[in-house]
């Protein structure tokens, strides 16, 4: 392996890194408005969906 090989992979690799933490950190922010959303939200059937949910993952919401 060359060195021009060895510093391009490892530069992919912070890249990959750091692409993978954006998308984990969006994901749970985007989670978060939803389940905020929904959970707050004062149309029955969203709230009622989201309180279904939370009682099918144990999850306590009272």
């Amino acid at each position: 392996m060359s060195a021009s090989q060895a510093i391009s992979t490892s530069k992919s690799g912070i890249d990959t890194s750091i692409a993978n933490r954006l998308q984990s950190a969006l994901a749970v922010c985007f989670g978060l408005m939803i389940v905020g959303f929904v959970g707050f939200s004062h149309i029955d059937v969203l709230h009622n969906a989201a309180h279904d949910s939370r009682h099918a993952n144990a999850f306590p919401c009272h």
